[in-house]
């Protein structure tokens, strides 16, 4: 469902890859052109252990420079268009910033 709607942004510099090698991980979504990472994350996420792991591999990511976010999959479920917003601001600092529409569509 979030896949299908980061592929459909029609903004340039707002090209997503899904499931993208970057140094020992592999994140669930990642916008180079902003080095931005979106990860999603299930009930599984709650337990201390993968928390712990969680914690670790976002502080790595942030020391290399990127801006990580993450969403339950509940959010996604529950209010996809407010997850969007929430990454849109992200990439663009608010809702109001001028964004350049793509010359095509990709596809």
């Amino acid at each position: 469902m979030l896949w299908r709607a980061l592929k459909e942004l029609p903004i340039e510099g707002s090209h997503f890859r899904r499931q993208a090698p970057i140094g020992p991980y592999v994140v669930d979504f990642f916008c180079p052109a902003k080095s931005l990472i979106v990860e999603l994350d299930g009930g599984h996420h709650n337990e201390d252990e993968t928390a712990k792991r969680d914690g670790a591999r976002q502080s790595w990511l942030e020391n290399e420079g990127y801006r990580v976010i993450r969403f339950w999959n509940s959010e996604i479920t529950a209010g996809l268009t407010a997850v969007l917003e929430r990454i849109y601001v992200e990439l663009y600092g608010s809702r109001e910033a001028e964004a350049t529409p793509l010359k095509h569509r990709r596809t």
